[in-house]
């Protein structure tokens, strides 16, 4: 259950992300066009742990229906970053494997183009969202499954795009791409699936060429070189074990201080605890008892950036443990995370914190900027 609340909650800001690019539209300030597209996937997974080579024998085959809004400069970043496309995205996979079955996916995503002309475009996009897999691993009716223990998943996707006109609206697409399904170690076995993808379909320009609105330049925002601090707490739930299957509280309180150092960034750095009661059960079984526990508290320090687009921020740290009596895992730790602000003080955010390349635990995160 906690699951579907973590991952519902990365849904709802992915809406509010897309709400922030369409902008307030106005009878004067046209939307930006569309851009609606089909394209067949064929895949291969890689097998990244000699766990799972079991499992990456078959080539699985999809397909991908989205839709994009062209910002075309009704807010201010859409010029910063030289006018990419928010869009929305279904995607299909068959994994020709009765083991995996078949995985059903919903995510936003942004479609940076680093170069465009009147008929063919080179494209860079990079999106999350949710997968949902109806076959998942059982210790009864399904062990072998080690890659996906929940039928919910977080999914990453970063995909390199060509597209070229066959007609004034119709373009042909031509791309390379790598898909990631993981539940970020909710629940465990979770190796996760890496995909790497070729694809080629059709889209559907409503404007080509495309021309932005012919907005006058924004002034600097007011609060570039300014100091900020930040308070914030978060939570998240995961399982130590596939053979413990109660899920436990991981807490963490952060104050961090941070600059804006230009339109798009912010650099942080930062102060936070944590307490991950998974810790206490992994000491208890590999001890069989419960005398003199090793403090499973944690104190770390990070560094950091916050990519800004309007209210939302990509967000990714680098932290080091000061403080780690119990070493669970190595003494640095990795974030990523999308953060919305509510409110010029309140935000929120759905982090990854990752050891080493292993998901530790989806944070969902409430602060506010001081």
């Amino acid at each position: 259950m906690m699951n579907r609340y973590v991952l519902g909650l990365v849904g709802g800001l992915a809406v509010l992300a897309l709400r922030e690019a369409r902008g307030q539209q106005s009878a004067n300030v046209p939307a930006g066009p569309l851009v609606v597209g089909v394209h067949g996937l064929g895949s291969f997974i890689i097998p990244h742990t000699p766990s799972i080579r079991h499992l990456a024998v078959s080539h699985p085959t999809g397909i991908e229906l989205n839709v994009q809004r062209q910002t075309n400069g009704q807010e201010p970043w859409h010029a910063w970053y030289r006018y990419p496309k928010v869009g929305l995205a279904l995607t299909y996979y068959d994994y020709h494997n009765p083991t995996l079955g078949r995985s059903y996916a919903a995510g936003f995503y942004l479609n940076k183009s680093f170069w465009r002309s009147r008929r063919t475009e080179l494209n860079f996009r990079i999106g999350t969202g949710v997968g949902y897999f109806p076959k998942r691993f059982d210790q009864a009716t399904n062990h072998k499954n080690n890659i996906i223990s929940s039928r919910l998943n977080a999914t990453i996707q970063a995909r390199l795009e060509y597209d070229i006109a066959l007609t004034e609206q119709f373009g042909l697409l031509l791309g390379l791409g790598l898909n990631h399904y993981s539940n970020g170690a909710t629940t465990k076995p979770n190796f996760g699936i890496n995909l790497p993808t070729v694809l080629v379909g059709i889209n559907y320009h409503q404007q080509r060429p495309f021309r932005p609105l012919n907005q006058p330049p924004e002034p600097m925002p007011e609060d570039v070189g300014r100091n900020f601090l930040n308070i914030s707490t978060s939570a998240g739930w995961k399982q130590w074990s596939q053979s413990d299957n109660q899920s436990y509280l991981v807490n963490s309180v952060t104050l961090a201080a941070g600059r804006r150092i230009n339109r798009k960034s912010n650099i942080v750095v930062g102060l936070e605890g944590f307490y991950d009661r998974s810790l206490n059960a992994q000491q208890r079984d590999s001890a069989r008892t419960t005398d003199r526990l090793t403090d499973v508290k944690k104190a770390g320090v990070y560094v950091g950036h916050e990519l800004l687009f309007g209210r939302l921020a990509f967000v990714s740290h680098l932290g080091f443990y000061v403080y780690n009596p119990y070493k669970s895992n190595k003494f640095y730790y990795e974030r990523l995370g999308l953060k919305y602000h509510f409110t010029p003080r309140v935000f929120g955010s759905v982090d990854l914190k990752v050891h080493r390349g292993a998901a530790d635990v989806v944070e969902w995160r409430l602060g506010m900027k001081l």
